[in-house]
């Protein structure tokens, strides 16, 4: 029988593009059978609070909805949704420590389901998986 695979994602911004690449990437990757990790980081920690609304960077800013629109008009979920579903798949989502100690963020800031760790601890996953992949 063939080992699963193992795919470590790192995600250190919170704009709408990466919430949604890490999303996507993450969920398909977990419908393919592959074991999924997120290790959020920085200020892609801001997209595990509770309630979170990413938003495109800069002057897109204002183009958010319209994106939203266009992406729910070809069948992707918004965001909520698309992490929803990558509960459900089994993705394992990681808050690091030591950037929540910086930002001021509590285990209880975060959405259900977020494991806090440390670096060291999710290099330990990174460096035992079949891909890694860094979104900031």
């Amino acid at each position: 029988m063939a080992e699963t695979k193992k795919f470590a994602m790192v995600v250190s911004e919170g704009g709408f593009d990466k919430a949604m690449m890490a999303m996507m990437m993450a969920n398909t990757a977990a419908s393919m059978g592959i074991e999924t990790h997120i290790f959020y980081t920085f200020f892609g920690l801001n997209l595990l609070k509770k309630g979170a609304k990413p938003k495109m960077p800069g002057m897109m800013r204002l183009f958010t909805g319209m994106m939203i629109k266009k992406m729910k008009g070809i069948g992707i979920d918004g965001y909520q949704e698309q992490m929803d579903m990558a509960k459900e798949l089994g993705v394992k989502i990681y808050a690091c420590n030591t950037s929540m100690n910086m930002m001021g963020i509590k285990q209880e800031d975060l959405i259900d389901g977020v494991t806090v760790l440390g670096a060291a601890a999710f290099l330990d996953i990174g460096t035992d998986s079949d891909m890694q992949l860094f979104i900031g």
